[in-house]
């Protein structure tokens, strides 16, 4: 019997980048069973097994649409020729089978970006030709008759996607990503001591954790703000060409003492490990992995109503969803968080939320949606 011939889809793989993340651990979930595992890429940088065919589809560029333009022209030639049985992309290109929104829908990211724009800029936003691009590609492939389905990672998604495109409710599958909650996990005493004695970090004081790179998006300013008049202290693990900002922001506010700028780490864990919650009010995020990550460690969550990773968060018990612009909502969250989330009621209930999100249920959820999309 011939093995199914599955093709994904993603511009660039970064082992730090969420969407990437997700790639790998299909792969990983997928690879022992009856299927041909290929991947159309511009640039891999992650591991690689013997039985995966990386694609490397890598045209000419001249800036950002012309960037997006030939890589789905090109890919897209490529599945033609190759005529995989299903194409999963994880980009914006329209005559693929099966699309995974990990990005969720471009013009609601704008929708919530404008909020923090002067109005003058607001306009120039919608305007942009790349942004105008975007949007374009998505209805596009929305609308195309190749389309079988779609995978989103947030009920938030799917709404959004109904909505704004008028897709059939039973196109759209949300399936949550996987956590290795093993590997991920709250830590003992002497491990979280060992941990903050290393990073020159108060053993008392109570920390908070904000994880990830692009720092408007993912609300790095709302977080400072929420912990500036506290005694909480903040790591900040992701980089931003705009990291100055940050840290004068910081200065400005007289917190620069209790917030820790710890750059890119291609190992978190010890950053979850010595925190007692995270703080992530990001403007417009589908479903960041680093919640997934940050609970199965035993961290209560701060997050908002534009993040899709608030369906796990049950207010008060095991974290607080809150506007991504209300800074005195966020800083009570802050403040209602226990001190220590190590034994925790709410640790606990966090840990507990994500136990269900494994590899396994990834695996099986995927071959039931290709086997019910190919029959």
């Amino acid at each position: 019997m011939s093995k199914f011939r599955l093709a994904l889809v993603r511009q660039k793989y970064r082992p730090d980048g969420g969407a990437e993340r997700f790639v790998s651990r299909a792969l990983e979930a997928l690879d022992s069973s009856n299927l041909e595992l290929n991947v159309i890429t511009r640039e891999w940088q992650g591991p690689v097994k013997p039985d995966w065919h990386i694609h490397i589809c890598n045209p000419s560029k001249w800036g950002r649409i012309s960037r997006e333009r030939g890589f789905a022209n090109a890919a897209r030639a490529l599945w033609e020729s190759k005529q995989f049985d299903l194409v999963q992309s994880h980009e914006r290109i329209p005559g693929c089978d099966l699309y995974r929104a990990g990005d969720g829908v471009h013009r609601r990211w704008l929708e919530q970006r404008a909020r923090i724009l002067p109005g003058w800029k607001q306009a120039l936003l919608f305007a942009d030709r790349y942004h105008r691009y975007v949007m374009n590609a998505e209805r596009e492939m929305y609308q195309h008759d190749h389309l079988r389905g779609v995978i989103c990672n947030a009920e938030m998604i799917r709404q959004e996607i109904i909505a704004d495109f008028g897709l059939p409710a039973d196109k759209i599958h949300v399936i949550y990503n996987a956590i290795d909650n093993q590997r991920f996990m709250p830590p003992d005493e002497e491990t979280l001591t060992t941990l903050r004695q290393q990073h020159g970090i108060p053993l008392q004081a109570t920390c908070l954790v904000y994880v990830g790179s692009g720092f408007e998006r993912k609300g790095l300013d709302a977080a400072i703000r929420a912990i500036a008049p506290t005694d909480r202290h903040l790591f900040v693990v992701g980089k931003d060409k705009d990291q100055r900002r940050y840290e004068s922001l910081a200065v400005s506010l007289n917190c620069a003492s209790r917030v820790h700028f710890f750059g890119m780490q291609t190992e978190t864990l010890p950053f979850y490990q010595m925190a007692d919650g995270l703080l992530l009010p990001t403007l417009y995020d589908p479903f960041p992995n680093v919640i997934l990550e940050a609970m199965a460690c035993g961290l209560p969550v701060i997050t908002t109503t534009g993040c899709g990773g608030q369906e796990f968060i049950v207010q008060g018990q095991n974290g607080y969803v809150c506007d991504a612009l209300d800074i005195p909502a966020l800083q009570d969250a802050v403040m209602a968080l226990p001190a220590r989330a190590s034994g925790s009621s709410e640790g606990q209930h966090a840990r507990e939320r994500i136990l269900s999100c494994t590899a396994e249920r990834l695996s099986t959820q995927l071959l039931a949606l290709y086997q019910k999309l190919v029959k």
